[in-house]
């Protein structure tokens, strides 16, 4: 049996038990941070705040949510909005973060690209980030399903038609999936558990190993320079502060993080009260009817730019090319060959490929929430194939590129 000493407080009392010093210690006093950061380095902090206010508004939403297909739309649009004290608030806050994670994400995303947060050392990093890409995904469309509304309906119509994989036409993986021939009950009971049970699971499991990731290599800087954190910790631990390249993550670098999410959450609860319409879509305050299609069927925006590399094409080629726009990025760290981790400015060509795949995946945005004719539909169809020939040649650029 262990000994256990008397504690002289309950500090010392839960730290013989859980061992509560040595962990903060590993994880906040001596995880150290590099100095030479600025304020996107804290999206990770502000996606965390992000994700709590999600939990905690779906909490309160769930409490007078029916997940039923007679009663759902009702309990969404009349008895939240209408007649639950502050229910309004509560969906505003639930949409607006819903909307909000997904530009947060993707500044986090490009950061990392933009400062080669992902190379050697930190590919692991990189793809646990895109498993939470994928995880955020996955919970915003399990949630858009659950209003049942219009859009509601036929946007998992259409994205689970995905799954009959084209000409293959397998139909029974299809209606597995939908637990009938059309969504309908079945379908909408597997997605309120997807949406308020597993993937938060999964995202709360998946942030654990992304913080865990960043443990060894650290996190990237500025400049890109190779800093030895153990001689600059041993400086810092010394006094030296001044001299030291790092911070401690608490509380040096946590009170700049704070900073940061209260700027952002003045920002959010602006859009909350003032522009929140943004985040819900007028077509979805119409009760779903599977014998009405709406005129244009699209997602959410920050799932456009892939549905419209699925659009131009014929239904074979759009899903081939649709499967290619979500897979690309996880293999970013092993398709750029070059050796330097520095900022995208000083990388030649790299530098032309960031800024022409930022470019592109905005106009691929854009043409997805139009009507694909005329002119638009040209536009689409240049802007996917400039995003599958700009992956195409990265290996090449990079290969090519001088060590620094």
């Amino acid at each position: 049996m262990a000994h256990f000493e008397k504690a002289k407080s309950l500090n010392e009392w839960l730290d013989q038990r859980l061992a509560i010093n040595t962990l903060n210690r590993v994880l906040a006093k001596e995880y150290w941070i590099p100095k030479d950061i600025n304020f996107l380095w804290a999206m990770g902090m502000v996606l965390a705040i992000t994700f709590g206010i999600l939990l905690v508004s779906g909490i309160f939403l769930l409490m007078y949510y029916q997940p039923n297909v007679d009663l759902a739309f009702d309990s969404v649009n009349f008895t939240i909005m209408q007649e639950v004290g502050y229910g309004w608030l509560w969906r505003h806050v639930h949409a607006v973060a819903a909307s909000v994670v997904f530009l947060i994400i993707y500044i986090h995303m490009f950061t990392g690209i933009y400062y080669g947060s992902y190379k050697k050392g930190r590919e692991l990093i990189w793809i646990s980030g895109m498993l939470l890409f994928v995880a955020f995904s996955a919970e915003a469309f399990s949630g858009y399903m659950l209003p049942w509304g219009q859009m509601s309906y036929w946007a998992g119509m259409v994205i689970t038609n995905l799954f009959s994989m084209g000409s293959l036409e397998l139909n029974g993986i299809v209606e597995w999936i939908r637990g009938d021939y059309v969504p309908a009950q079945a379908f909408l009971d597997r997605f309120f558990m997807l949406h308020v049970l597993l993937i938060p699971v999964a995202i709360l499991a998946l942030i654990g190993v992304h913080f865990g990731a960043l443990r060894l290599p650290h996190v990237n800087n500025q400049n890109g320079e190779e800093i030895d954190f153990a001689v600059e910790a041993e400086k810092y631990k010394a006094g030296n502060k001044a001299a030291s390249k790092v911070i401690a993550f608490a509380n040096d670098f946590m009170s700049k993080d704070l900073f940061v999410v209260a700027v952002f959450l003045v920002f959010f609860f602006y859009l909350v009260f003032w522009n929140y319409g943004f985040a819900m879509d007028p077509v979805n305050f119409d009760p779903a009817d599977g014998l009405v299609t709406p005129a244009h069927i699209y997602p959410e925006w920050y799932f456009l730019w892939s549905y419209e590399i699925l659009r131009p094409f014929s239904k074979d080629i759009g899903l081939v090319a649709f499967a290619f726009a979500q897979v690309i990025f996880f293999l970013l760290p092993f398709l750029d060959r070059s050796p330097n981790a520095v900022p995208a400015n000083r990388r030649g060509l790299f530098s032309i490929w960031f800024w022409a795949m930022l470019v592109d995946l905005i106009v691929l945005t854009a043409m997805g929430k139009l009507p694909p004719e005329g002119i638009y539909s040209t536009i689409g169809l240049v802007a996917a194939l400039v995003f599958i020939a700009l992956w195409i040649i990265l290996p090449i650029i990079t290969k090519l590129e001088k060590k620094l």
